[in-house]
């Protein structure tokens, strides 16, 4: 039996590949390269323009209920624990 390749595989081999015809820089006459396979600054265009990915959003987690799970002792205990 053959291995099924994971839905990453899949939709990365079915997807079609990037080209210089479909790059933002290319399709606006920014790009300087005379070259036929897409280059580290491809950047597909779009109609909203050339955007950043959108980027995950931080959730802040609630406080812990039972307290901190390390505190700095007080002045007091600090000096019981020195006096000895």
């Amino acid at each position: 039996m053959t291995p099924r390749p994971d839905a990453r595989t899949r939709s990365r081999s079915t997807a079609a590949a990037p080209s210089c015809d479909d790059c933002f820089f290319r399709r606006h006459m920014l790009c300087a390269l005379d070259r036929s396979e897409p280059c580290a600054t491809y950047r597909p265009d779009r109609d909203q323009g050339l955007h950043p990915p959108r980027q995950m959003t931080f959730a802040f987690r609630p406080e812990r209920i039972t307290g901190t799970p390390f505190a700095f002792p007080t002045a007091a205990e600090q000096a019981r624990r020195y006096a000895a």
